[in-house]
């Protein structure tokens, strides 16, 4: 598992009801009992429990660890390195700590502030004691060179005699390769909540010690689930960056008759993010767009519909852009349709294809690609995928056998392309190979023209900041449906596509907090 999944699925447990703190506490106790398990196969007498914490949410599953130690008649020693604890459940862990007072458990804790305070420990100046060492330093927040203090910290964990325990991933090395870029804890075992952490996984046995896999209680629905923890894949835009170094889009779209897909997918992809949003559309549309929106950038192309003798024009487009969304209001033609294959085949840019392109590209063009979004309602995917039955997205129901069997007919129908397909319906379901997500936000006054093309539009900004296909769509598709509840709360069933697109970026904003 990734560190941003696990993270992504930490957050995501709030909103099943279940608090990051509950979490914290299962950890700890877990950790606990595992250290305890191994207490008692390595040792025949008690021995003193070493705890080095850092900043983050490790430290505080430390803290959690040592209460149930203690309570086992462990003697627990805690090493802080660091007092400015980053993570709110950890601070709470650690005040219950600092609130038993007067004393009564044997528990010990040192601010080791310097490198003189890390040297004169106990476990320094008796390397050769018999301990169990807890390493709660870094866990899966390691970024490039260590900090002295902490590099200092692993060795001294490394010279010990100890027993050593690593919490989730050992200090020091890369949670998602398994490499070690400075200096990393080498422990006797690493205990991994939940599932094992890629970079564990891929890392020399040697590196690791003993695998430990602990359950603390995360249901898979949280896992599935579409919700706010997965804000936590964008990234807070630098500062420095200029213009179009946050995504730069081309939407392929409009006919005479509909101009408003298109607008309504460029604005939505600009409230989503996006710096830069093309628009190439025919002439009429292109008037139209214009003086609906100053802020897109418009490239009227000749004639009243899209065809192949564009395919230049847009092309020359596609290198500027660094995602693609195909088919808002784009119409049915054969000279449309040629025009939106051959567009499938030449641009190697990643691609969303939406309304009007899934009823005219050819599935053997685009089954290969990894960089492709389909956002198809029930009618569109069967149509797509050639279906004739009397298939059905059906998974708003308690009953796991339905709602699994459901899923597994839609995997069997999607694995014929390697892309992510967004299955638009009351609950939306997103695949991509043998990976699914669960949406659940939205409403019923969705129903109203130019959702669809709103959620196209924030799916292709994502796309285009950098997100893979199956993260934009999952995120995109709960950052629609969110806005829409959010307009439903002002409006009632009576708001727009546009009233829709207003509160897209507030929506990201507080999702962002």
């Amino acid at each position: 598992m990734r560190p941003i999944d696990m993270m992504v699925t930490d957050f995501n447990c709030e909103y099943l009801g279940l608090s990051r703190l509950c979490l914290m506490e299962s950890a700890g106790k877990s950790l606990a009992e595992e250290i305890g398990k191994i207490a008692v196969y390595t040792f025949s007498k008690p021995v003193k429990i070493i705890i080095f914490t850092g900043s983050g949410g490790n430290g505080g599953d430390g803290f959690v660890a040592a209460r149930y130690l203690l309570n086992r008649g462990y003697d627990v020693d805690i090493y802080m390195l660091k007092d400015n604890i980053r993570s709110a459940e950890a601070k709470i862990n650690f005040d219950i700590l600092q609130n038993m007072h007067p004393r009564l458990s044997h528990l010990t804790i040192y601010n080791l502030k310097t490198l003189e305070d890390i040297d004169n420990t106990e476990v320094n100046k008796n390397s050769k004691g018999e301990y169990i060492i807890v390493d709660g330093l870094l866990g899966t927040g390691i970024k490039g060179k260590l900090q002295t203090n902490i590099k200092r910290a692993i060795e001294v964990i490394n010279k010990s005699n100890g027993i050593k325990i690593s919490v989730d991933v050992p200090s020091g090395m890369d949670p998602l390769n398994g490499e070690v870029s400075d200096l990393a804890v080498i422990p006797d075992y690493t205990i991994s909540f939940h599932k094992i952490k890629d970079g564990v996984r891929h890392a020399d046995e040697k590196c690791v010690g003993g695998l430990v896999t602990a359950d603390i209680g995360i249901p898979f629905e949280a896992e599935y689930f579409v919700s706010y923890g997965d804000f936590l894949r964008l990234k807070n835009r630098d500062s420095s960056s200029h213009k179009g170094n946050n995504g730069r889009l081309l939407i392929i779209g409009g006919s005479n008759d509909y101009s408003g897909a298109p607008a309504i997918a460029g604005m939505a992809a600009i409230g989503a993010g996006a710096d830069l949003v093309y628009v190439a559309t025919p002439e009429k549309s292109a008037e139209a767009i214009k003086a609906t929106s100053p802020d897109l950038i418009v490239k009227s192309l000749e004639g009243d519909k899209l065809s192949l003798s564009h395919a230049d024009e847009i092309l020359s487009i596609v290198g500027d852009v660094d995602a693609v969304l195909m088919g808002p209001g784009a119409g049915i033609d054969d000279e449309t349709s040629n025009l939106f294959n051959v567009l499938a085949t030449k641009i190697k840019k990643p691609i969303i294809l939406d309304a009007d392109s899934l009823k005219q590209v050819n599935l053997s063009l685009i089954k290969n690609r990894e960089d492709i979004i389909l956002t198809p309602h029930i009618f569109e995917f069967k149509s797509f995928f050639n279906v004739s039955d009397d298939l059905k997205l059906d998974i708003n129901s308690y009953d796991f056998k339905k709602v699994d069997e459901n899923i597994s007919e839609f995997q069997k129908i999607t694995g014929q392309i390697k892309g992510t397909v967004l299955v638009k319906g009351k609950y939306d379901l997103i695949l991509s190979g043998t990976s699914f997500r669960i949406n659940k936000s939205g409403n019923a006054g969705m129903t109203v023209g130019g959702t669809g093309d709103a959620l196209a539009g924030i799916c292709a900004s994502l796309l285009a900041q950098g997100l893979n296909s199956f993260d934009s769509a999952a995120l995109g598709v709960f950052i629609n449906g969110v806005s829409g509840d959010r307009a439903y709360d002002d409006k009632g069933n009576g708001f727009s596509a546009t009233d829709l697109v207003s509160y897209i970026g507030n929506v990201i904003k507080d999702g962002l907090c």
